[in-house]
């Protein structure tokens, strides 16, 4: 090894030891020639060790550059890679989601297959047959129940058709049916409600007299909240006390999401809120057993055929089967309460529209918006055959203001036909609740 070692008038200190793999470097170092030379020297030396240090300066942050270049391909490629495996996560939920909902539509159509055959071996001369009610029955001409009345809204061109009662200029207190019923359901409420409020009970697009667009696409739920919206404008008003079953319910509680200002309180009777619904069937096999006919009525025309069978016996089963039916024994529905829900239902095109809410369901599900800014009373029958209790708790995470739940014990799916006493009492005490009548007269 060579050391070398000079110290300049300046305490210049030029150390060197440099050495290989090979053996000792021995040649000359620049501090000696630097004092050799005097201070041009030592000027020549001073700018090779700056030199020296720049270039160490550069090649430190072209490594730097190199490493940090490295890094953000290794960013790019984990970005990418995390893209992709999101990408293709989404694909295969969402292709297991269509898979499962066709799956349980195929397995639906071969118990309908089955019984239809059943149908047809028992009663082959009966099972095709079915009447067309021409005449209704004097129950819907009741006049204790209010006027029937038309409006037509501009921009869908559709004629909507509702009964109404109470003095014009009361606040506004509209009834939306459910599946498979129309503005009939709403009979028990209509004669209690009306002399506080103006009560309306509409027939939704596609039922009863109201008007029934041919096209599936025309039953989408945004189209339905829309009309109920326009409805309420047309007659004369900016808010109502909204009161849903089941699809009303359902669309119930999207008029109150998408149109708080519109809705003073929200009153649904056994309908979840379509969240807690969605979530609730894909976690719990039972509720999508339950709802087995959501899928079936997917089908075209096959599911309006099983409805139609001997006479329109499935719709019957609905309203007074002990598992599916009214329970109330004091409320079951009389021959001509019955014969009422036929002639809406045989009417040529009518239970197509019924189907047809269902058909445009699950191309909307989940919700982008999903809270309720309005006050809600949630009214549910414990005996509900179509949706599992469990549910109704549940709503309370959507809703931003006060939530009041009520399980009436006993009672059907088909809560104000079932119950109306009770249910009627119960709304009462929710529209009471922190305002007077004096204060709601006046909106």
């Amino acid at each position: 090894m060579v050391q070398s070692e000079v110290r300049t008038p300046l305490g210049l200190i030029i150390s060197s030891v440099i050495k290989r793999d090979s053996g000792v470097y021995t040649g000359t170092l620049p501090g000696q020639d630097a004092l050799a030379e005097g201070p041009t020297g030592l000027l020549r030396c001073a700018s090779f060790l700056k030199h020296r240090q720049l270039s160490k300066q550069i090649n430190k942050s072209r490594d730097q550059q190199a490493y940090s270049r490295s890094n953000v391909k290794m960013a790019r490629l984990l970005h990418n890679l995390l893209l992709l495996t999101v990408g293709l996560t989404l694909k295969i939920r969402v292709m297991g989601y269509w898979s499962l909902i066709y799956g349980y539509c195929a397995l639906c159509t071969g118990v309908a297959l089955l019984k239809l055959g059943w149908n047809i071996i028992l009663r082959p001369s009966t099972t095709f047959q079915w009447t067309v009610r021409e005449t209704p029955p004097a129950c819907l001409n009741d006049t204790s129940l209010g006027t029937h009345c038309y409006v037509k809204i501009k921009e869908s061109g559709l004629r909507f058709h509702y009964v109404a009662a109470g003095e014009r200029g009361k606040p506004l207190m509209l009834f939306l049916h459910g599946f498979p019923e129309f503005w009939f359901s709403w009979r028990h409420q209509l004669r209690e409600f009306k002399s506080e409020f103006r009560v309306v009970a509409v027939d939704m697009r596609g039922y009863g007299e109201s008007d029934l667009p041919s096209s599936t696409e025309s039953y989408r739920l945004d189209y339905l909240v829309t009309d109920i919206k326009d409805i309420v404008e047309y007659l004369g008003y900016n808010r109502c006390f909204l009161v849903g079953h089941d699809w009303g319910g359902i669309i119930a509680w999207l008029c109150a999401i998408h149109y708080p200002e519109m809705v003073t309180k929200l009153i649904v009777l056994n309908s979840p809120h379509p969240c807690v619904f969605t979530d609730y069937a894909l976690h719990h096999p039972s509720q999508m057993l339950k709802s087995s006919y959501y899928f079936f009525f997917q089908l075209p025309y096959f599911p309006e055929l099983m409805l139609s069978i001997n006479d329109c016996k499935a719709l019957k089963s609905l309203f007074t089967s002990r598992s599916t039916g009214i329970s109330c024994k004091g409320r079951w529905l009389t021959t001509e309460d019955l014969e009422a829900y036929l002639h809406a239902l045989s009417q040529p095109g009518a239970l197509t529209g019924a189907l047809n809410y269902f058909r445009n369901v699950f191309s909307v599900l989940p919700l982008s918006q999903s809270e309720v800014k309005s006050p809600v009373l949630l009214l549910w029958g414990e005996r509900d055959a179509f949706l599992e209790q469990d549910m109704a708790e549940a709503c309370r995470l959507y809703i931003r203001n006060h939530f009041r739940l009520n399980i009436i014990s006993g009672a059907s799916h088909w809560l104000q036909q079932d119950q109306p006493d009770i249910v009627n009492t119960l709304i009462w005490t929710f529209i009471k609740e922190g305002e007077g009548r004096k204060n709601y007269r006046n909106l």
